[in-house]
């Protein structure tokens, strides 16, 4: 019982709302244009899940063994940074859980595409396997990439093209340009999260040779590049209901806006890392009400 807690902690359960996020939006479209699949809804969302908390606990993993994870760092304390789990344990549970996502995977393409549809199932085989290698990647081994400026390229990729479009296409087997505009939508405020992480953390990494752009940038330069993210959501949002209007319900979203403007305020007048880490949750919340509110916007017609 007294793991129980550590573990919950480690596999950061206030990350999983924007995980299913691009799952609820490509879900959305695809019933808009009549198709629509409870399992695939079902292992799509378990799928999604699973990926997340591999990558947080190979985050924890590689953050704690490399040491990044130090008493000066801000938020939460990390399982191997506290103690609470050694890192031969969260080994085996990264190993498991890599089992978990290859069979909610293949449990995933089966039931999206059937055993005969050979190019789907082999495109779907490789975005699980890239997402794998991702997941363990962003700073686990020897040169992880989230040590070398490009996470926010990865997770604008995963959290908003992939995820998106990509369960778009388990429903309706094609790419169908109605979905580019809100995977891109999607994308810039995931990264606006990542952003708002590392801005929180950016004397933390800097001083252990963690490289990410808001240490690239220094701290005024990525609250403007910050700006730049949600404000682009929000106008590539407006853009994508203008293009594609229907009726009034479309602009559902744009309630929205109220908790991103809001959050925008607050990071124009940060000043501490603890001003940041009390944004993390607002922007992930906020990114997960607009998705829903988008694509509720589209279904409800």
């Amino acid at each position: 019982m007294k793991k129980i807690k550590p573990w919950l902690l480690a596999m950061r359960l206030r990350t999983l709302p924007l995980s299913v996020s691009g799952i609820i939006l490509g879900t959305s479209f695809a019933i808009y244009n009549g198709r629509f699949n409870w399992l695939v809804l079902i292992l799509a969302i378990l799928t999604t899940i699973s990926l997340q908390i591999l990558s947080n606990l190979a985050n924890d993993y590689g953050d704690g063994v490399k040491g990044t994870d130090n008493e000066d760092r801000v938020g939460p304390q990390r399982a191997i940074q506290s103690g609470a789990i050694t890192p031969e344990e969260m080994l085996d549970a990264i190993k498991f859980n890599i089992v978990m996502v290859i069979i909610l995977t293949l449990s995933l393409i089966l039931a999206a595409f059937g055993p005969n549809n050979f190019l789907f199932l082999m495109l779907f085989v490789f975005l699980g396997g890239f997402s794998v290698y991702a997941a363990l990647n962003y700073t686990m081994g020897d040169s992880p990439y989230g040590y070398r400026a490009l996470g926010d390229i990865f997770v604008f990729v995963f959290f908003g093209l992939i995820s998106t479009i990509g369960s778009y296409l388990l429903y309706v087997h094609r790419v169908d340009h109605v979905v580019l505009l809100p995977a891109i939508i999607l994308g810039l405020l995931s990264v606006g999260v990542l952003n708002l992480n590392n801005m929180r953390d950016l004397e933390a990494d800097k001083s252990v040779g963690k490289i990410t752009i808001a240490v690239k940038l220094g701290i005024r330069k990525a609250k403007r590049y910050h700006y730049i993210l949600i404000l682009g959501a929000m106008l590539v949002s407006i853009v994508f209901s203008v293009l594609y209007y229907v009726e009034p319900y479309n602009f559902l979203y744009l309630i929205a806006f109220v908790p991103l403007i809001q959050h925008l305020r607050k990071i124009r007048l940060a000043k501490q890392p603890n001003d940041f880490d009390r944004q993390l949750k607002v922007l992930a919340l906020s990114t997960f009400l607009f998705a829903m509110l988008l694509g509720v916007g589209y279904i409800l017609y």
